[in-house]
């Protein structure tokens, strides 16, 4: 056992370290509130709970010093005899806040910066550099393009440290903030200033983007950016239908009031397996009409669409086509001849795949026929909008679409039927993280809590047979 007396540290050792600018990381385990009223200058606010032994702790590299502290020095003590039992070099403030008569500062450092801001810088082209400290396989997994991998284990090693330019402003990431901000107080001590995303990844695929991608009838396309999430307002005579609704639902509603239309159906294409669908709660924030497809089973209620329904809005007319494949009851829809919202049947760059209901054979042979004996036999012209994109696909002009002639083009789609089962079938993908129990959410089996939904949509779409 560590005598906790050996890893205290004197107020005049602490002061020490802060003048000399020594490397070592100064964590304050106090109350939001009384780090706000007063902190030392370069501490950083952390909580010491089980998803920072679990996540956080084995991610800071054994050579760093790390010296916390708290109000009068116990807690600090035992978290520090704790982080020493993991092999970490961790000492406290003996006595903690009470016994310190140095300088303070008040507030909180600003030192983060939000999701949709950071969108914003990176629409402008800002001088920015990404700095990705989740370890290479968390990394290799998804990303934010244009992002660079340092290792948070890596970040406190001077070779790294000479790659970080000086001239750009760098934006720290990690899954929810906590080793990214660990990463900024590293990187603060050898006078790099940097920010946090915050929220981290879990934050950044909730930004929805929406873009205006066709006219008449009018078209919005809303990008869920971090994930490649597609949905859709399509817009006829002031009148709209919202397709495969993302959250946040009030995204949808800031949308109609700055246009001057009126959301009066929501609709899903299918039931989705890697984000959650906001249709019950964007219908219940509109008072509009929740459609869902007759094929699939649902634990709560809405209006129900079958293969060749009809729905008016405005002056147009949405054909209802069931497309099997997918799901069992995935639903395509084609507005006015013009446009087909395919879910994830047919993407941009390739195809849906048929294995996330552990059905993979009967429901390629399913797919095989949507695709070829139903969305295949639209006009070439025909746009196609598919409810994902890979994270290679690049949208032209701001919008992720293409045409039933480019999709045709698919090599998977010039496979004979007997060869497309055998291929499809074949592959081993990853499957979407949490899968089944946002499932079971968007069927309405289980309650959702609205906090959960970052932690679990977070990482990349897996609903195309390219596994991107």
């Amino acid at each position: 056992m560590v005598d906790s007396i050996e890893l205290s540290l004197s107020e005049e050792k602490l002061l020490e370290y802060i003048q000399k600018k020594k490397s070592f990381l100064l964590f304050d385990l106090r109350r939001k509130e009384n780090y706000e009223k007063a902190h030392i200058e370069g501490s950083v606010h952390a909580v010491c709970d089980a998803r920072a032994k679990e996540t956080i702790m084995p991610k800071i590299p054994k050579n760093i010093k790390i010296v916390l502290l708290d109000d009068g020095g116990k807690m600090a003590a035992e978290t520090a005899k704790m982080m020493h039992s993991m092999g970490l070099d961790a000492h406290y403030l003996k006595g903690g806040m009470k016994s310190w008569s140095g300088n303070t500062v008040q507030g909180i450092p600003q030192r983060s910066i939000d999701a949709q801001t950071l969108w914003s810088k990176l629409q402008k082209n800002e001088n920015l550099f990404l700095l990705d400290v989740r370890d290479r396989d968390e990394f290799s997994e998804f990303k934010i393009p244009g992002s660079i991998n340092i290792p948070l284990t890596e970040v406190f090693k001077q070779e790294n440290i000479s790659k970080i330019p000086k001239d750009k402003d760098i934006i720290t990431i990690c899954p929810h903030g906590n080793r990214a901000m660990v990463a900024t107080f590293a990187l603060a001590r050898n006078n790099i200033n940097a920010h946090v995303l915050e929220g981290g990844l879990a934050g950044w695929s909730q930004v929805l983007n929406p873009v205006k991608a066709a006219n008449d009838p009018t078209v919005y396309q809303l990008e869920k950016v971090g994930k490649g999430c597609l949905s859709y307002v399509v817009v006829s005579e002031g009148q709209a239908i919202v397709i495969d609704p993302l959250y946040p639902p009030q995204k949808y509603q800031e949308l109609a009031q700055k246009n001057g239309f009126k959301i009066i159906k929501v609709i899903d294409t299918h039931q989705h397996a890697d984000h959650i669908s906001s249709a019950q709660d964007l219908s219940n924030l509109t008072k509009s009409e929740i459609y869902e497809s007759n094929l699939e089973v649902w634990d709560r209620t809405a209006k129900f669409l079958s293969d060749k329904d009809e729905l008016k809005f405005g002056n147009s007319t949405l054909n209802v086509m069931h497309t099997p494949g997918h799901t069992p009851g995935s639903l395509s829809y084609l507005i006015d001849e013009k446009f087909v919202f395919t879910g994830d049947i047919l993407f941009i760059e390739s195809i849906g795949r048929p294995d996330l209901r552990d059905k993979a054979e009967e429901f390629a042979s399913e797919l095989y026929d949507s695709l070829h004996n139903k969305l295949l036999n639209l006009p070439p012209e025909t746009i196609v909008f598919p409810a994902h994109h890979g994270e290679t696909v690049k949208p032209v002009d701001g919008v992720f679409s293409t045409t039933i002639e480019k999709a045709n083009k698919h090599d998977v789609l010039k496979l004979s039927k007997d060869e497309f089962i055998k291929q499809v079938v074949g592959l081993t993908l990853p499957r979407p993280m949490n899968y089944t129990k946002i499932i079971q959410i968007n069927k309405g089996s289980i309650p959702l809590n609205a906090k959960e939904i970052p932690d679990l949509e977070l990482g990349p779409n897996r609903c195309s047979i390219a596994g991107q």
